[in-house]
């Protein structure tokens, strides 16, 4: 296992290695690296993939203090660095996305491109975010419960055979964890007026089912990015990288072979 110290983090990381393009891949709330299985095992053939675990998830040991997605931001900016790597391409899926953007308005001259997996560039609505923080609280409190982690998969997930081995790992951690990552999702600010500042070429790509983040989410992002053609829709729900991964891999594979050199 691979470890660099970043930001006061010891951040946990994988590579795949090799002299092809380097595309790094960054996790949705609650998953961790193991979501891009998929992704790494379609693409390492041509490309350097690095995946990575963020903020109170995965491998990565963290310091349990407040942070932002601007923080997480400079973690994986934090990461090209130790890596040696000057310029690559950004996937990340849901709150890997916000991150991914904010490393790109924060460095735009390290990213080649964008690979933007169910994501969007919104705060989250009020009312939503009251019963995120009831799930988030109950979750601190007692535990990824089976009701709670059920809806909770379904949400995110929404695959019978995937649901319960995300379901197990969740259950294997210490449940406090949850709470600084919660504050940093539900806290997060809206910026969609700043997309234009992003130039580089971008795919967005969102599942037809997902209701935690929802489709017009996506066509608002896509529309504020200069450099995307416009939503690719895939089957399935949140994760559909995960569960759908041959639609998710066509699109980014036909994305980073149009890129320029």
């Amino acid at each position: 296992m691979a470890f660099a110290a970043i930001n006061g983090q010891n951040i946990h990381y994988q590579d795949t290695g090799g002299t092809g393009p380097v595309v790094v891949f960054s996790h949705g709330f609650l998953m961790d690296h193991e979501m891009f299985a998929p992704q790494v095992a379609a693409l390492s053939g041509q490309y350097r993939i690095v995946t990575w675990d963020e903020r109170a998830f995965g491998l990565t040991e963290f310091d349990g203090k407040p942070f932002t997605y601007w923080d997480s931001a400079s973690d994986l900016l934090g990461l090209l660095d130790h890596l040696g790597i000057e310029r690559a391409v950004l996937g990340g899926m849901s709150q890997g996305g916000f991150l991914s953007l904010r490393a790109t308005l924060t460095a735009p001259e390290r990213v080649r491109g964008l690979i933007l997996l169910d994501t969007s560039s919104v705060a989250e609505h009020a009312d939503v975010a009251v019963g995120y923080r009831q799930m988030i609280d109950t979750w601190a409190t007692v535990g990824p419960v089976d009701e709670l982690a059920n809806i909770i998969a379904a949400i995110i997930i929404d695959d019978p055979e995937e649901n319960p081995v995300w379901i197990a790992k969740w259950k294997s951690r210490p449940q406090e964890l949850i709470l600084e990552a919660g504050a940093c999702l539900l806290g997060r600010e809206d910026i969609t007026d700043r997309l234009g500042e992003i130039t580089c070429p971008a795919l967005v790509v969102h599942g037809t089912s997902d209701t935690a983040i929802t489709m017009d989410r996506a066509e608002l992002l896509a529309e504020g990015l200069v450099g995307c053609g416009g939503v690719v829709a895939v089957p399935g729900a949140h994760a559909a990288n995960l569960t759908h991964p041959e639609a998710v891999n066509s699109a980014i594979l036909e994305f980073l072979a149009g890129l320029p050199a």
